[in-house]
């Protein structure tokens, strides 16, 4: 019986893992993160798997599931803050505007070959596997142009880095 639940189970984590985690990478942006994310809810719909009583709703189940595993982890986080610092002096990273050019292009200058699995995993949040799929490539190839389109992105702020201090 625990067999049949078992494979019934690894049927449920294949079908939903891919867009469960393209969520939680939406979630956090952060790949570490979603992937962490994605293994607590699987976790969590393994120990509570007797109280789905609906094959057809498992899926809002765990998103249900994965959304609450993603608010934990800002029950226990806790920030660091000065009560004496003015809202006026807290740097806002989301009004720099001349860093979202920068980073615009300087992805625009990669080759495409590297633009294009780089915005599938960033904006898309395919993993490796699904890009290998849609560019017709192995997961190696993907990691390489990946990591090499990373490479060149951070030669580039180097770069920025360098003209800006002159």
């Amino acid at each position: 019986m625990l067999a049949g639940k078992q494979a019934q189970f690894e049927k449920l984590i294949r079908a939903y893992s891919p867009e469960l985690y393209r969520y939680a990478y939406w979630l956090c942006r952060d790949r570490f993160q979603a992937e962490d994310l994605l293994q607590e809810t699987f976790a969590r719909a393994w120990k509570a798997r007797d109280d789905l009583r609906d094959e057809a709703a498992s899926r809002s189940w765990l998103y249900t599931i994965l959304r609450n595993e993603r608010a934990r982890l800002f029950e226990r986080k806790r920030f660091d803050y000065d009560e004496n610092q003015e809202l006026d002096e807290i740097p806002d990273p989301a009004t720099d505007i001349a860093r979202d050019c920068e980073v615009r292009d300087a992805v625009r200058a990669l080759p495409l070959g590297y633009r294009e699995p780089l915005l599938l995993q960033w904006i898309g949040g395919y993993s490796c596997a699904e890009i290998g799929t849609i560019m017709n490539l192995t997961v190696g190839a993907v990691m390489t142009r990946l990591t090499r389109a990373r490479i060149a992105l951070g030669r580039a702020e180097r770069s920025v880095k360098k003209g800006v201090a002159r």
